[in-house]
């Protein structure tokens, strides 16, 4: 079982106030944005895709305060809240050490994926911070729609139990009520995407389908170059209905272009996790499935 007083005892920053934060270029990461700004206060500064990062004048003069938020990055100055493997043969980059992360405090290496953590970042900042899921229902589509959250419960039950006892004290018979039900498929249908497609959060769909009406979990990743009104739409959309007061927009001062990669995890055995890293200058990497390993360059960062 994770601890809470634990977790906070070994990552202390998340008592932190106005800490500077980026998160990932997604809807996954607007929403934790939401959550930090009003209950922590903390101040959104910029957006990662895995290719690119857009970051305001602040966030350049507060670049060893960075928290990296639905992200996990490899140097050492960096402190992250994510929720991807990252482990490979029991081994772990030092960077990652500062990555608040459910899948790294469980040990859990590539290997791993049916016991991988199966929520989002928002639920677990959710049940970390013990933050209420609220009443309102478009509320509970919110939250559920981070990460395919819903759809992941549908098609990993077990998976769902081991991590809801894992996680223990929190509302989540409340959170994931009737949500593997032809009704509540309908409204995600019928209500919650056409209220995400006015926003224009819908920039394609995920490869899992719904159990019952075979729906297709609505994706949206951003870009910061053109997307500001859809992002303030969504703010609103988080605003109106889990009543809490999104971040300011950060002012975008620079785009840092990198190189994003794949390779085999067999490849990267060959020569260890570590070395790997240090041989290829990685930034940032994602175990996306337990073959397969896809990793971001820089050339330079300043």
């Amino acid at each position: 079982m994770l601890i809470r007083k634990n977790i906070f005892k070994k990552f202390e920053w998340l008592n932190d106030k106005k800490r500077p934060f980026i998160i990932s270029a997604d809807y996954d990461g607007l929403i934790c944005s939401a959550f930090l700004s009003h209950f922590l206060n903390w101040e959104m500064v910029g957006y990662y895709n895995m290719e690119k990062i857009w970051i305001s004048k602040e966030g350049i003069a507060k670049k060893n305060d960075l928290i990296w938020v639905d992200l996990n990055i490899v140097p050492k100055s960096g402190k992250s809240i994510g929720g991807h493997i990252a482990m490979i043969d029991n081994k772990l980059p030092k960077g990652l050490n500062t990555s608040c992360n459910p899948n790294i405090l469980l040990k859990l290496e590539n290997t791993d994926f049916s016991n991988k953590y199966p929520l989002s970042t928002i639920s677990f900042l959710m049940w970390l911070f013990k933050v209420s899921i609220p009443i309102r229902e478009t509320a509970k589509f919110l939250i559920l729609h981070s990460d395919s959250t819903w759809l992941k419960y549908q098609k990993y039950p077990k998976n769902f139990d081991h991590w809801i006892s894992i996680l223990g004290d929190y509302e989540w018979i409340k959170l994931l009520k009737n949500i593997n039900t032809v009704e509540y498929e309908n409204k995600i249908d019928q209500i919650f995407y056409p209220m995400l497609i006015q926003a224009g959060a819908n920039s394609g769909f995920s490869k899992l389908a719904s159990q019952h009406l075979a729906i297709k979990s609505r994706e949206y990743k951003l870009n910061p170059d053109w997307d500001e009104d859809i992002i303030l739409n969504l703010f609103d959309m988080i605003g109106k209905n889990l009543l809490w007061s999104p971040p300011k927009l950060p002012s975008i001062y620079k785009k840092i272009c990198g190189n994003k990669n794949t390779v085999a995890i067999d490849e990267v055995r060959k020569k260890g996790l570590n070395q790997f890293i240090k041989d290829n200058k990685v930034f940032s990497y994602a175990i996306t499935n337990s073959k397969t390993i896809k990793y971001t360059v820089f050339d330079k960062i300043e």
